[in-house]
């Protein structure tokens, strides 16, 4: 069964194209600059016999014409089957599109990342026919970034980089630089990478820590986030009331409720402020500003008018 984290895996790589960069450099093949990246259908199945599917695949087009297919594969533990599936996948592909291929491999795992650089070679006896030789992302060769000021520049890197190391005793900080970088982003980026994450940490302690840590719109819809719990909730309860009263008093709860799970502190003073606010238009762009806000008077300015 496909999980979560596998899925994050490589769908990182489609949806935020420019993590290409830096992970090329990490592996030490060159792309050139200004690459034009497409994401193509990963099918290869032929007609009707066998059902094959690459998790992705990207076609990069530099300007200079010297274009490339990037087949994508996240691999969870060693499999002796892949041997000649990566091998069909690079040759159909090759032959479809009539470009060179790429294979990289993203592991979570140190050892699996260590079985995924192959070689894998097929051939009689010593006579090698095919050789295949992937490139591979795993712990060994994924920065840990744990400063915010590095995180701001890439957060499609340090995401990969929290993907990778999501077990790892580094997690909380990569996750708390990733926090941190997204309070200056836009609210495009933090609804993606905010529930990206969640989803894409799969069952596991960091995604207790990333919970707590980011609340924000719902990007992924209906997969029962923080964020959809909280909103949710507050919707529910509101209808239930059947009132513009039980509906504030539900959106105020939201918002302490956000504040909440990212650690802001609460005064008695200001927790009174938004529990007294009736406005509905108020208490929604509060919702909003918590889910960025660091200290809680960031709800307040500028001034927004209260009934």
């Amino acid at each position: 069964m496909v999980s979560s984290p596998h899925e994050a895996s490589h769908r990182i790589f489609q949806d935020r194209p420019e993590l290409l960069s830096p992970v090329f450099r990490l592996l030490g093949v060159p792309l050139p600059a200004a690459a034009k990246v497409e994401v193509l259908t990963p099918d290869t199945t032929e007609i009707r016999p066998l059902e094959r599917r690459v998790d992705s695949v990207l076609r990069v087009e530099p300007p200079d014409g010297d274009g490339f297919l990037l087949a994508i594969e996240a691999q969870g533990r060693r499999d002796p089957d892949k041997a000649s599936s990566w091998t069909y996948y690079l040759g159909y592909l090759g032959a479809k599109h009539g470009l060179p291929v790429l294979l990289l491999v993203v592991c979570q795992d140190p050892a699996t990342a260590r079985w995924a650089a192959g070689p894998f070679r097929s051939g009689y006896r010593d006579w090698t026919a095919i050789s295949v030789h992937p490139l591979v992302l795993g712990p060994d060769n994924v920065p840990i970034i744990t400063d915010p000021a590095v995180a701001v520049q890439n957060l499609a890197m340090t995401a990969f980089s929290a993907l990778t190391h999501g077990r790892s005793p580094e997690a909380p900080a990569i996750l708390d630089a990733l926090a941190t970088a997204l309070g200056s982003a836009d609210r495009d980026s933090i609804s993606y990478y905010s529930e990206f994450m969640e989803i894409g940490l799969g069952d596991t302690l960091a995604r207790d820590i990333w919970r707590k840590l980011m609340a924000t719109v719902s990007y992924f819809p209906g997969r029962g986030t923080l964020v959809e719990e909280t909103y949710l909730k507050g919707k529910a309860d509101g209808e239930a009331e059947g009132k513009a009263e039980g509906k504030a008093e539900a959106l105020s709860e939201a918002v302490l409720r956000v504040l909440a799970a990212r650690g802001v502190e609460v005064p008695e003073e200001a927790a009174g402020r938004i529990t007294e606010c009736t406005d509905l238009g108020t208490l929604d762009l509060w919702l909003d500003r918590a889910a960025t806000a660091t200290r809680v008077e960031e709800l307040f300015t500028p001034e927004t008018p209260e009934r």
